[in-house]
């Protein structure tokens, strides 16, 4: 089985809200050391919708506006424009140029715009952006980070104190692996282990992984490897950060939006794909009372299955983690005809 196509897009978007600072601090220092990280940021999304429509976009592409302070020379607001392309597209770095000058029209003052190019070809580098006829000349340049940058240089990312760092390892080998699963599993496993050494709390590591997850994709038999390979490291090293429960529900949610995509549209399609979302968050919760508790808790899935909405499917899911028996569970669900 194939795995399943990457997704860039998600993951880039919630690891720059969770990790702007360290994003910035890793890929553009220069820019970092000018920041003044004492005054508050601001994301100005909603503003750089107005002036980015999403057909000029579209998928593969992320784009980001945030406000910042810089502390050299007289104290400023900058704005510092953001974009992730994560497929080869030729009219880039045009792009980059109309943005630019959109946002400078509109804020009377010119941006920072900054690309990070996480495609698979390894030589393009769009860096600048040049027009002109009959005198009249314009050539925008900006700085470039480049994900394959860090080819060969895996121990560097995992070693390295900031923890954007194993996004940007997460996202290289997910490039690096496309159509070989077993591959991509054993780096999932080894960058999701080497999260537990980073001397996080459990918050923190429980954020971080949720965007590698993301975006490290397996097809379902190496996402079952993986959930046991994880159950068995947290049982030998105690500490359990990220519980099953939360990692069944993870895989099972995403397999159920997808399947709820595609069939949308068509009444026939949507109600097939509940029912095969339901069926399938059953199952998982099925297997979390079996880990938790043994025969007797897959005793509670005829009450289970009288649940149908997926926030209370949601809620005792979670419930199972921090149950002290049964009884407690058990009254969280509707009585058994």
């Amino acid at each position: 089985m194939s795995d399943p196509a990457a997704e860039f897009d998600g993951p880039w978007k919630e690891a720059l809200d969770l990790y702007f600072r360290q994003f910035v601090e890793l890929l553009f220092p220069d820019i970092a050391r000018d920041v003044d990280w004492d005054k508050p940021i601001e994301f100005l999304d909603t503003e750089l919708q107005k002036i980015t429509p999403e057909a000029e976009t579209g998928r593969g592409s992320v784009d980001k506006l945030v406000r910042v302070w810089s502390l050299s020379g007289i104290q400023e607001e900058m704005f510092v424009h953001i974009e992730v392309q994560s497929q080869k597209d030729l009219d880039f770095p045009h792009r980059m140029y109309r943005y630019n000058h959109r946002l400078e029209d509109r804020y009377n003052r010119m941006p920072v715009s900054v690309a990070v190019l996480g495609d698979d070809d390894r030589w393009w580098r769009p860096e600048e952006f040049t027009a002109g006829r009959w005198g009249c000349l314009v050539k925008f340049r900006f700085p470039v980070a480049k994900v394959l940058d860090y080819y060969r240089r895996e121990v560097e990312l995992e070693e390295h104190p900031n923890p954007f760092a194993a996004f940007i390892l997460a996202h290289m080998k997910t490039i690096q692996t496309q159509g070989e699963p077993a591959a991509r599993l054993g780096w999932k496993l080894r960058i999701t282990k080497r999260l537990y050494e980073r001397g996080m709390g459990r918050s923190e590591v429980r954020k971080l992984f949720r965007i590698v997850d993301w975006v490290m994709a397996l097809p379902p038999p190496e996402a079952k490897s993986f959930n046991q390979e994880l159950v068995a490291f947290e049982k030998e090293k105690k500490m359990p950060f990220i519980t099953t429960t939360e990692q069944v529900w993870l895989d099972e949610g995403r397999t159920a939006g997808r399947t709820e995509g595609r069939t949308e549209g068509r009444t026939e399609g949507r109600a097939e794909g509940r029912a095969e979302s339901l069926s399938t968050v059953h199952a998982a919760i099925e297997m979390c009372l079996k880990l938790r508790f043994g025969s007797p808790g897959v005793e509670l899935m005829p009450q289970v299955r009288l649940v149908m909405e997926p926030a209370a499917l949601e809620a005792f899911l979670l419930a199972i983690e921090t149950a002290p028996d049964l009884d407690t569970l058990r009254n969280l669900l509707p009585p058994q005809a």
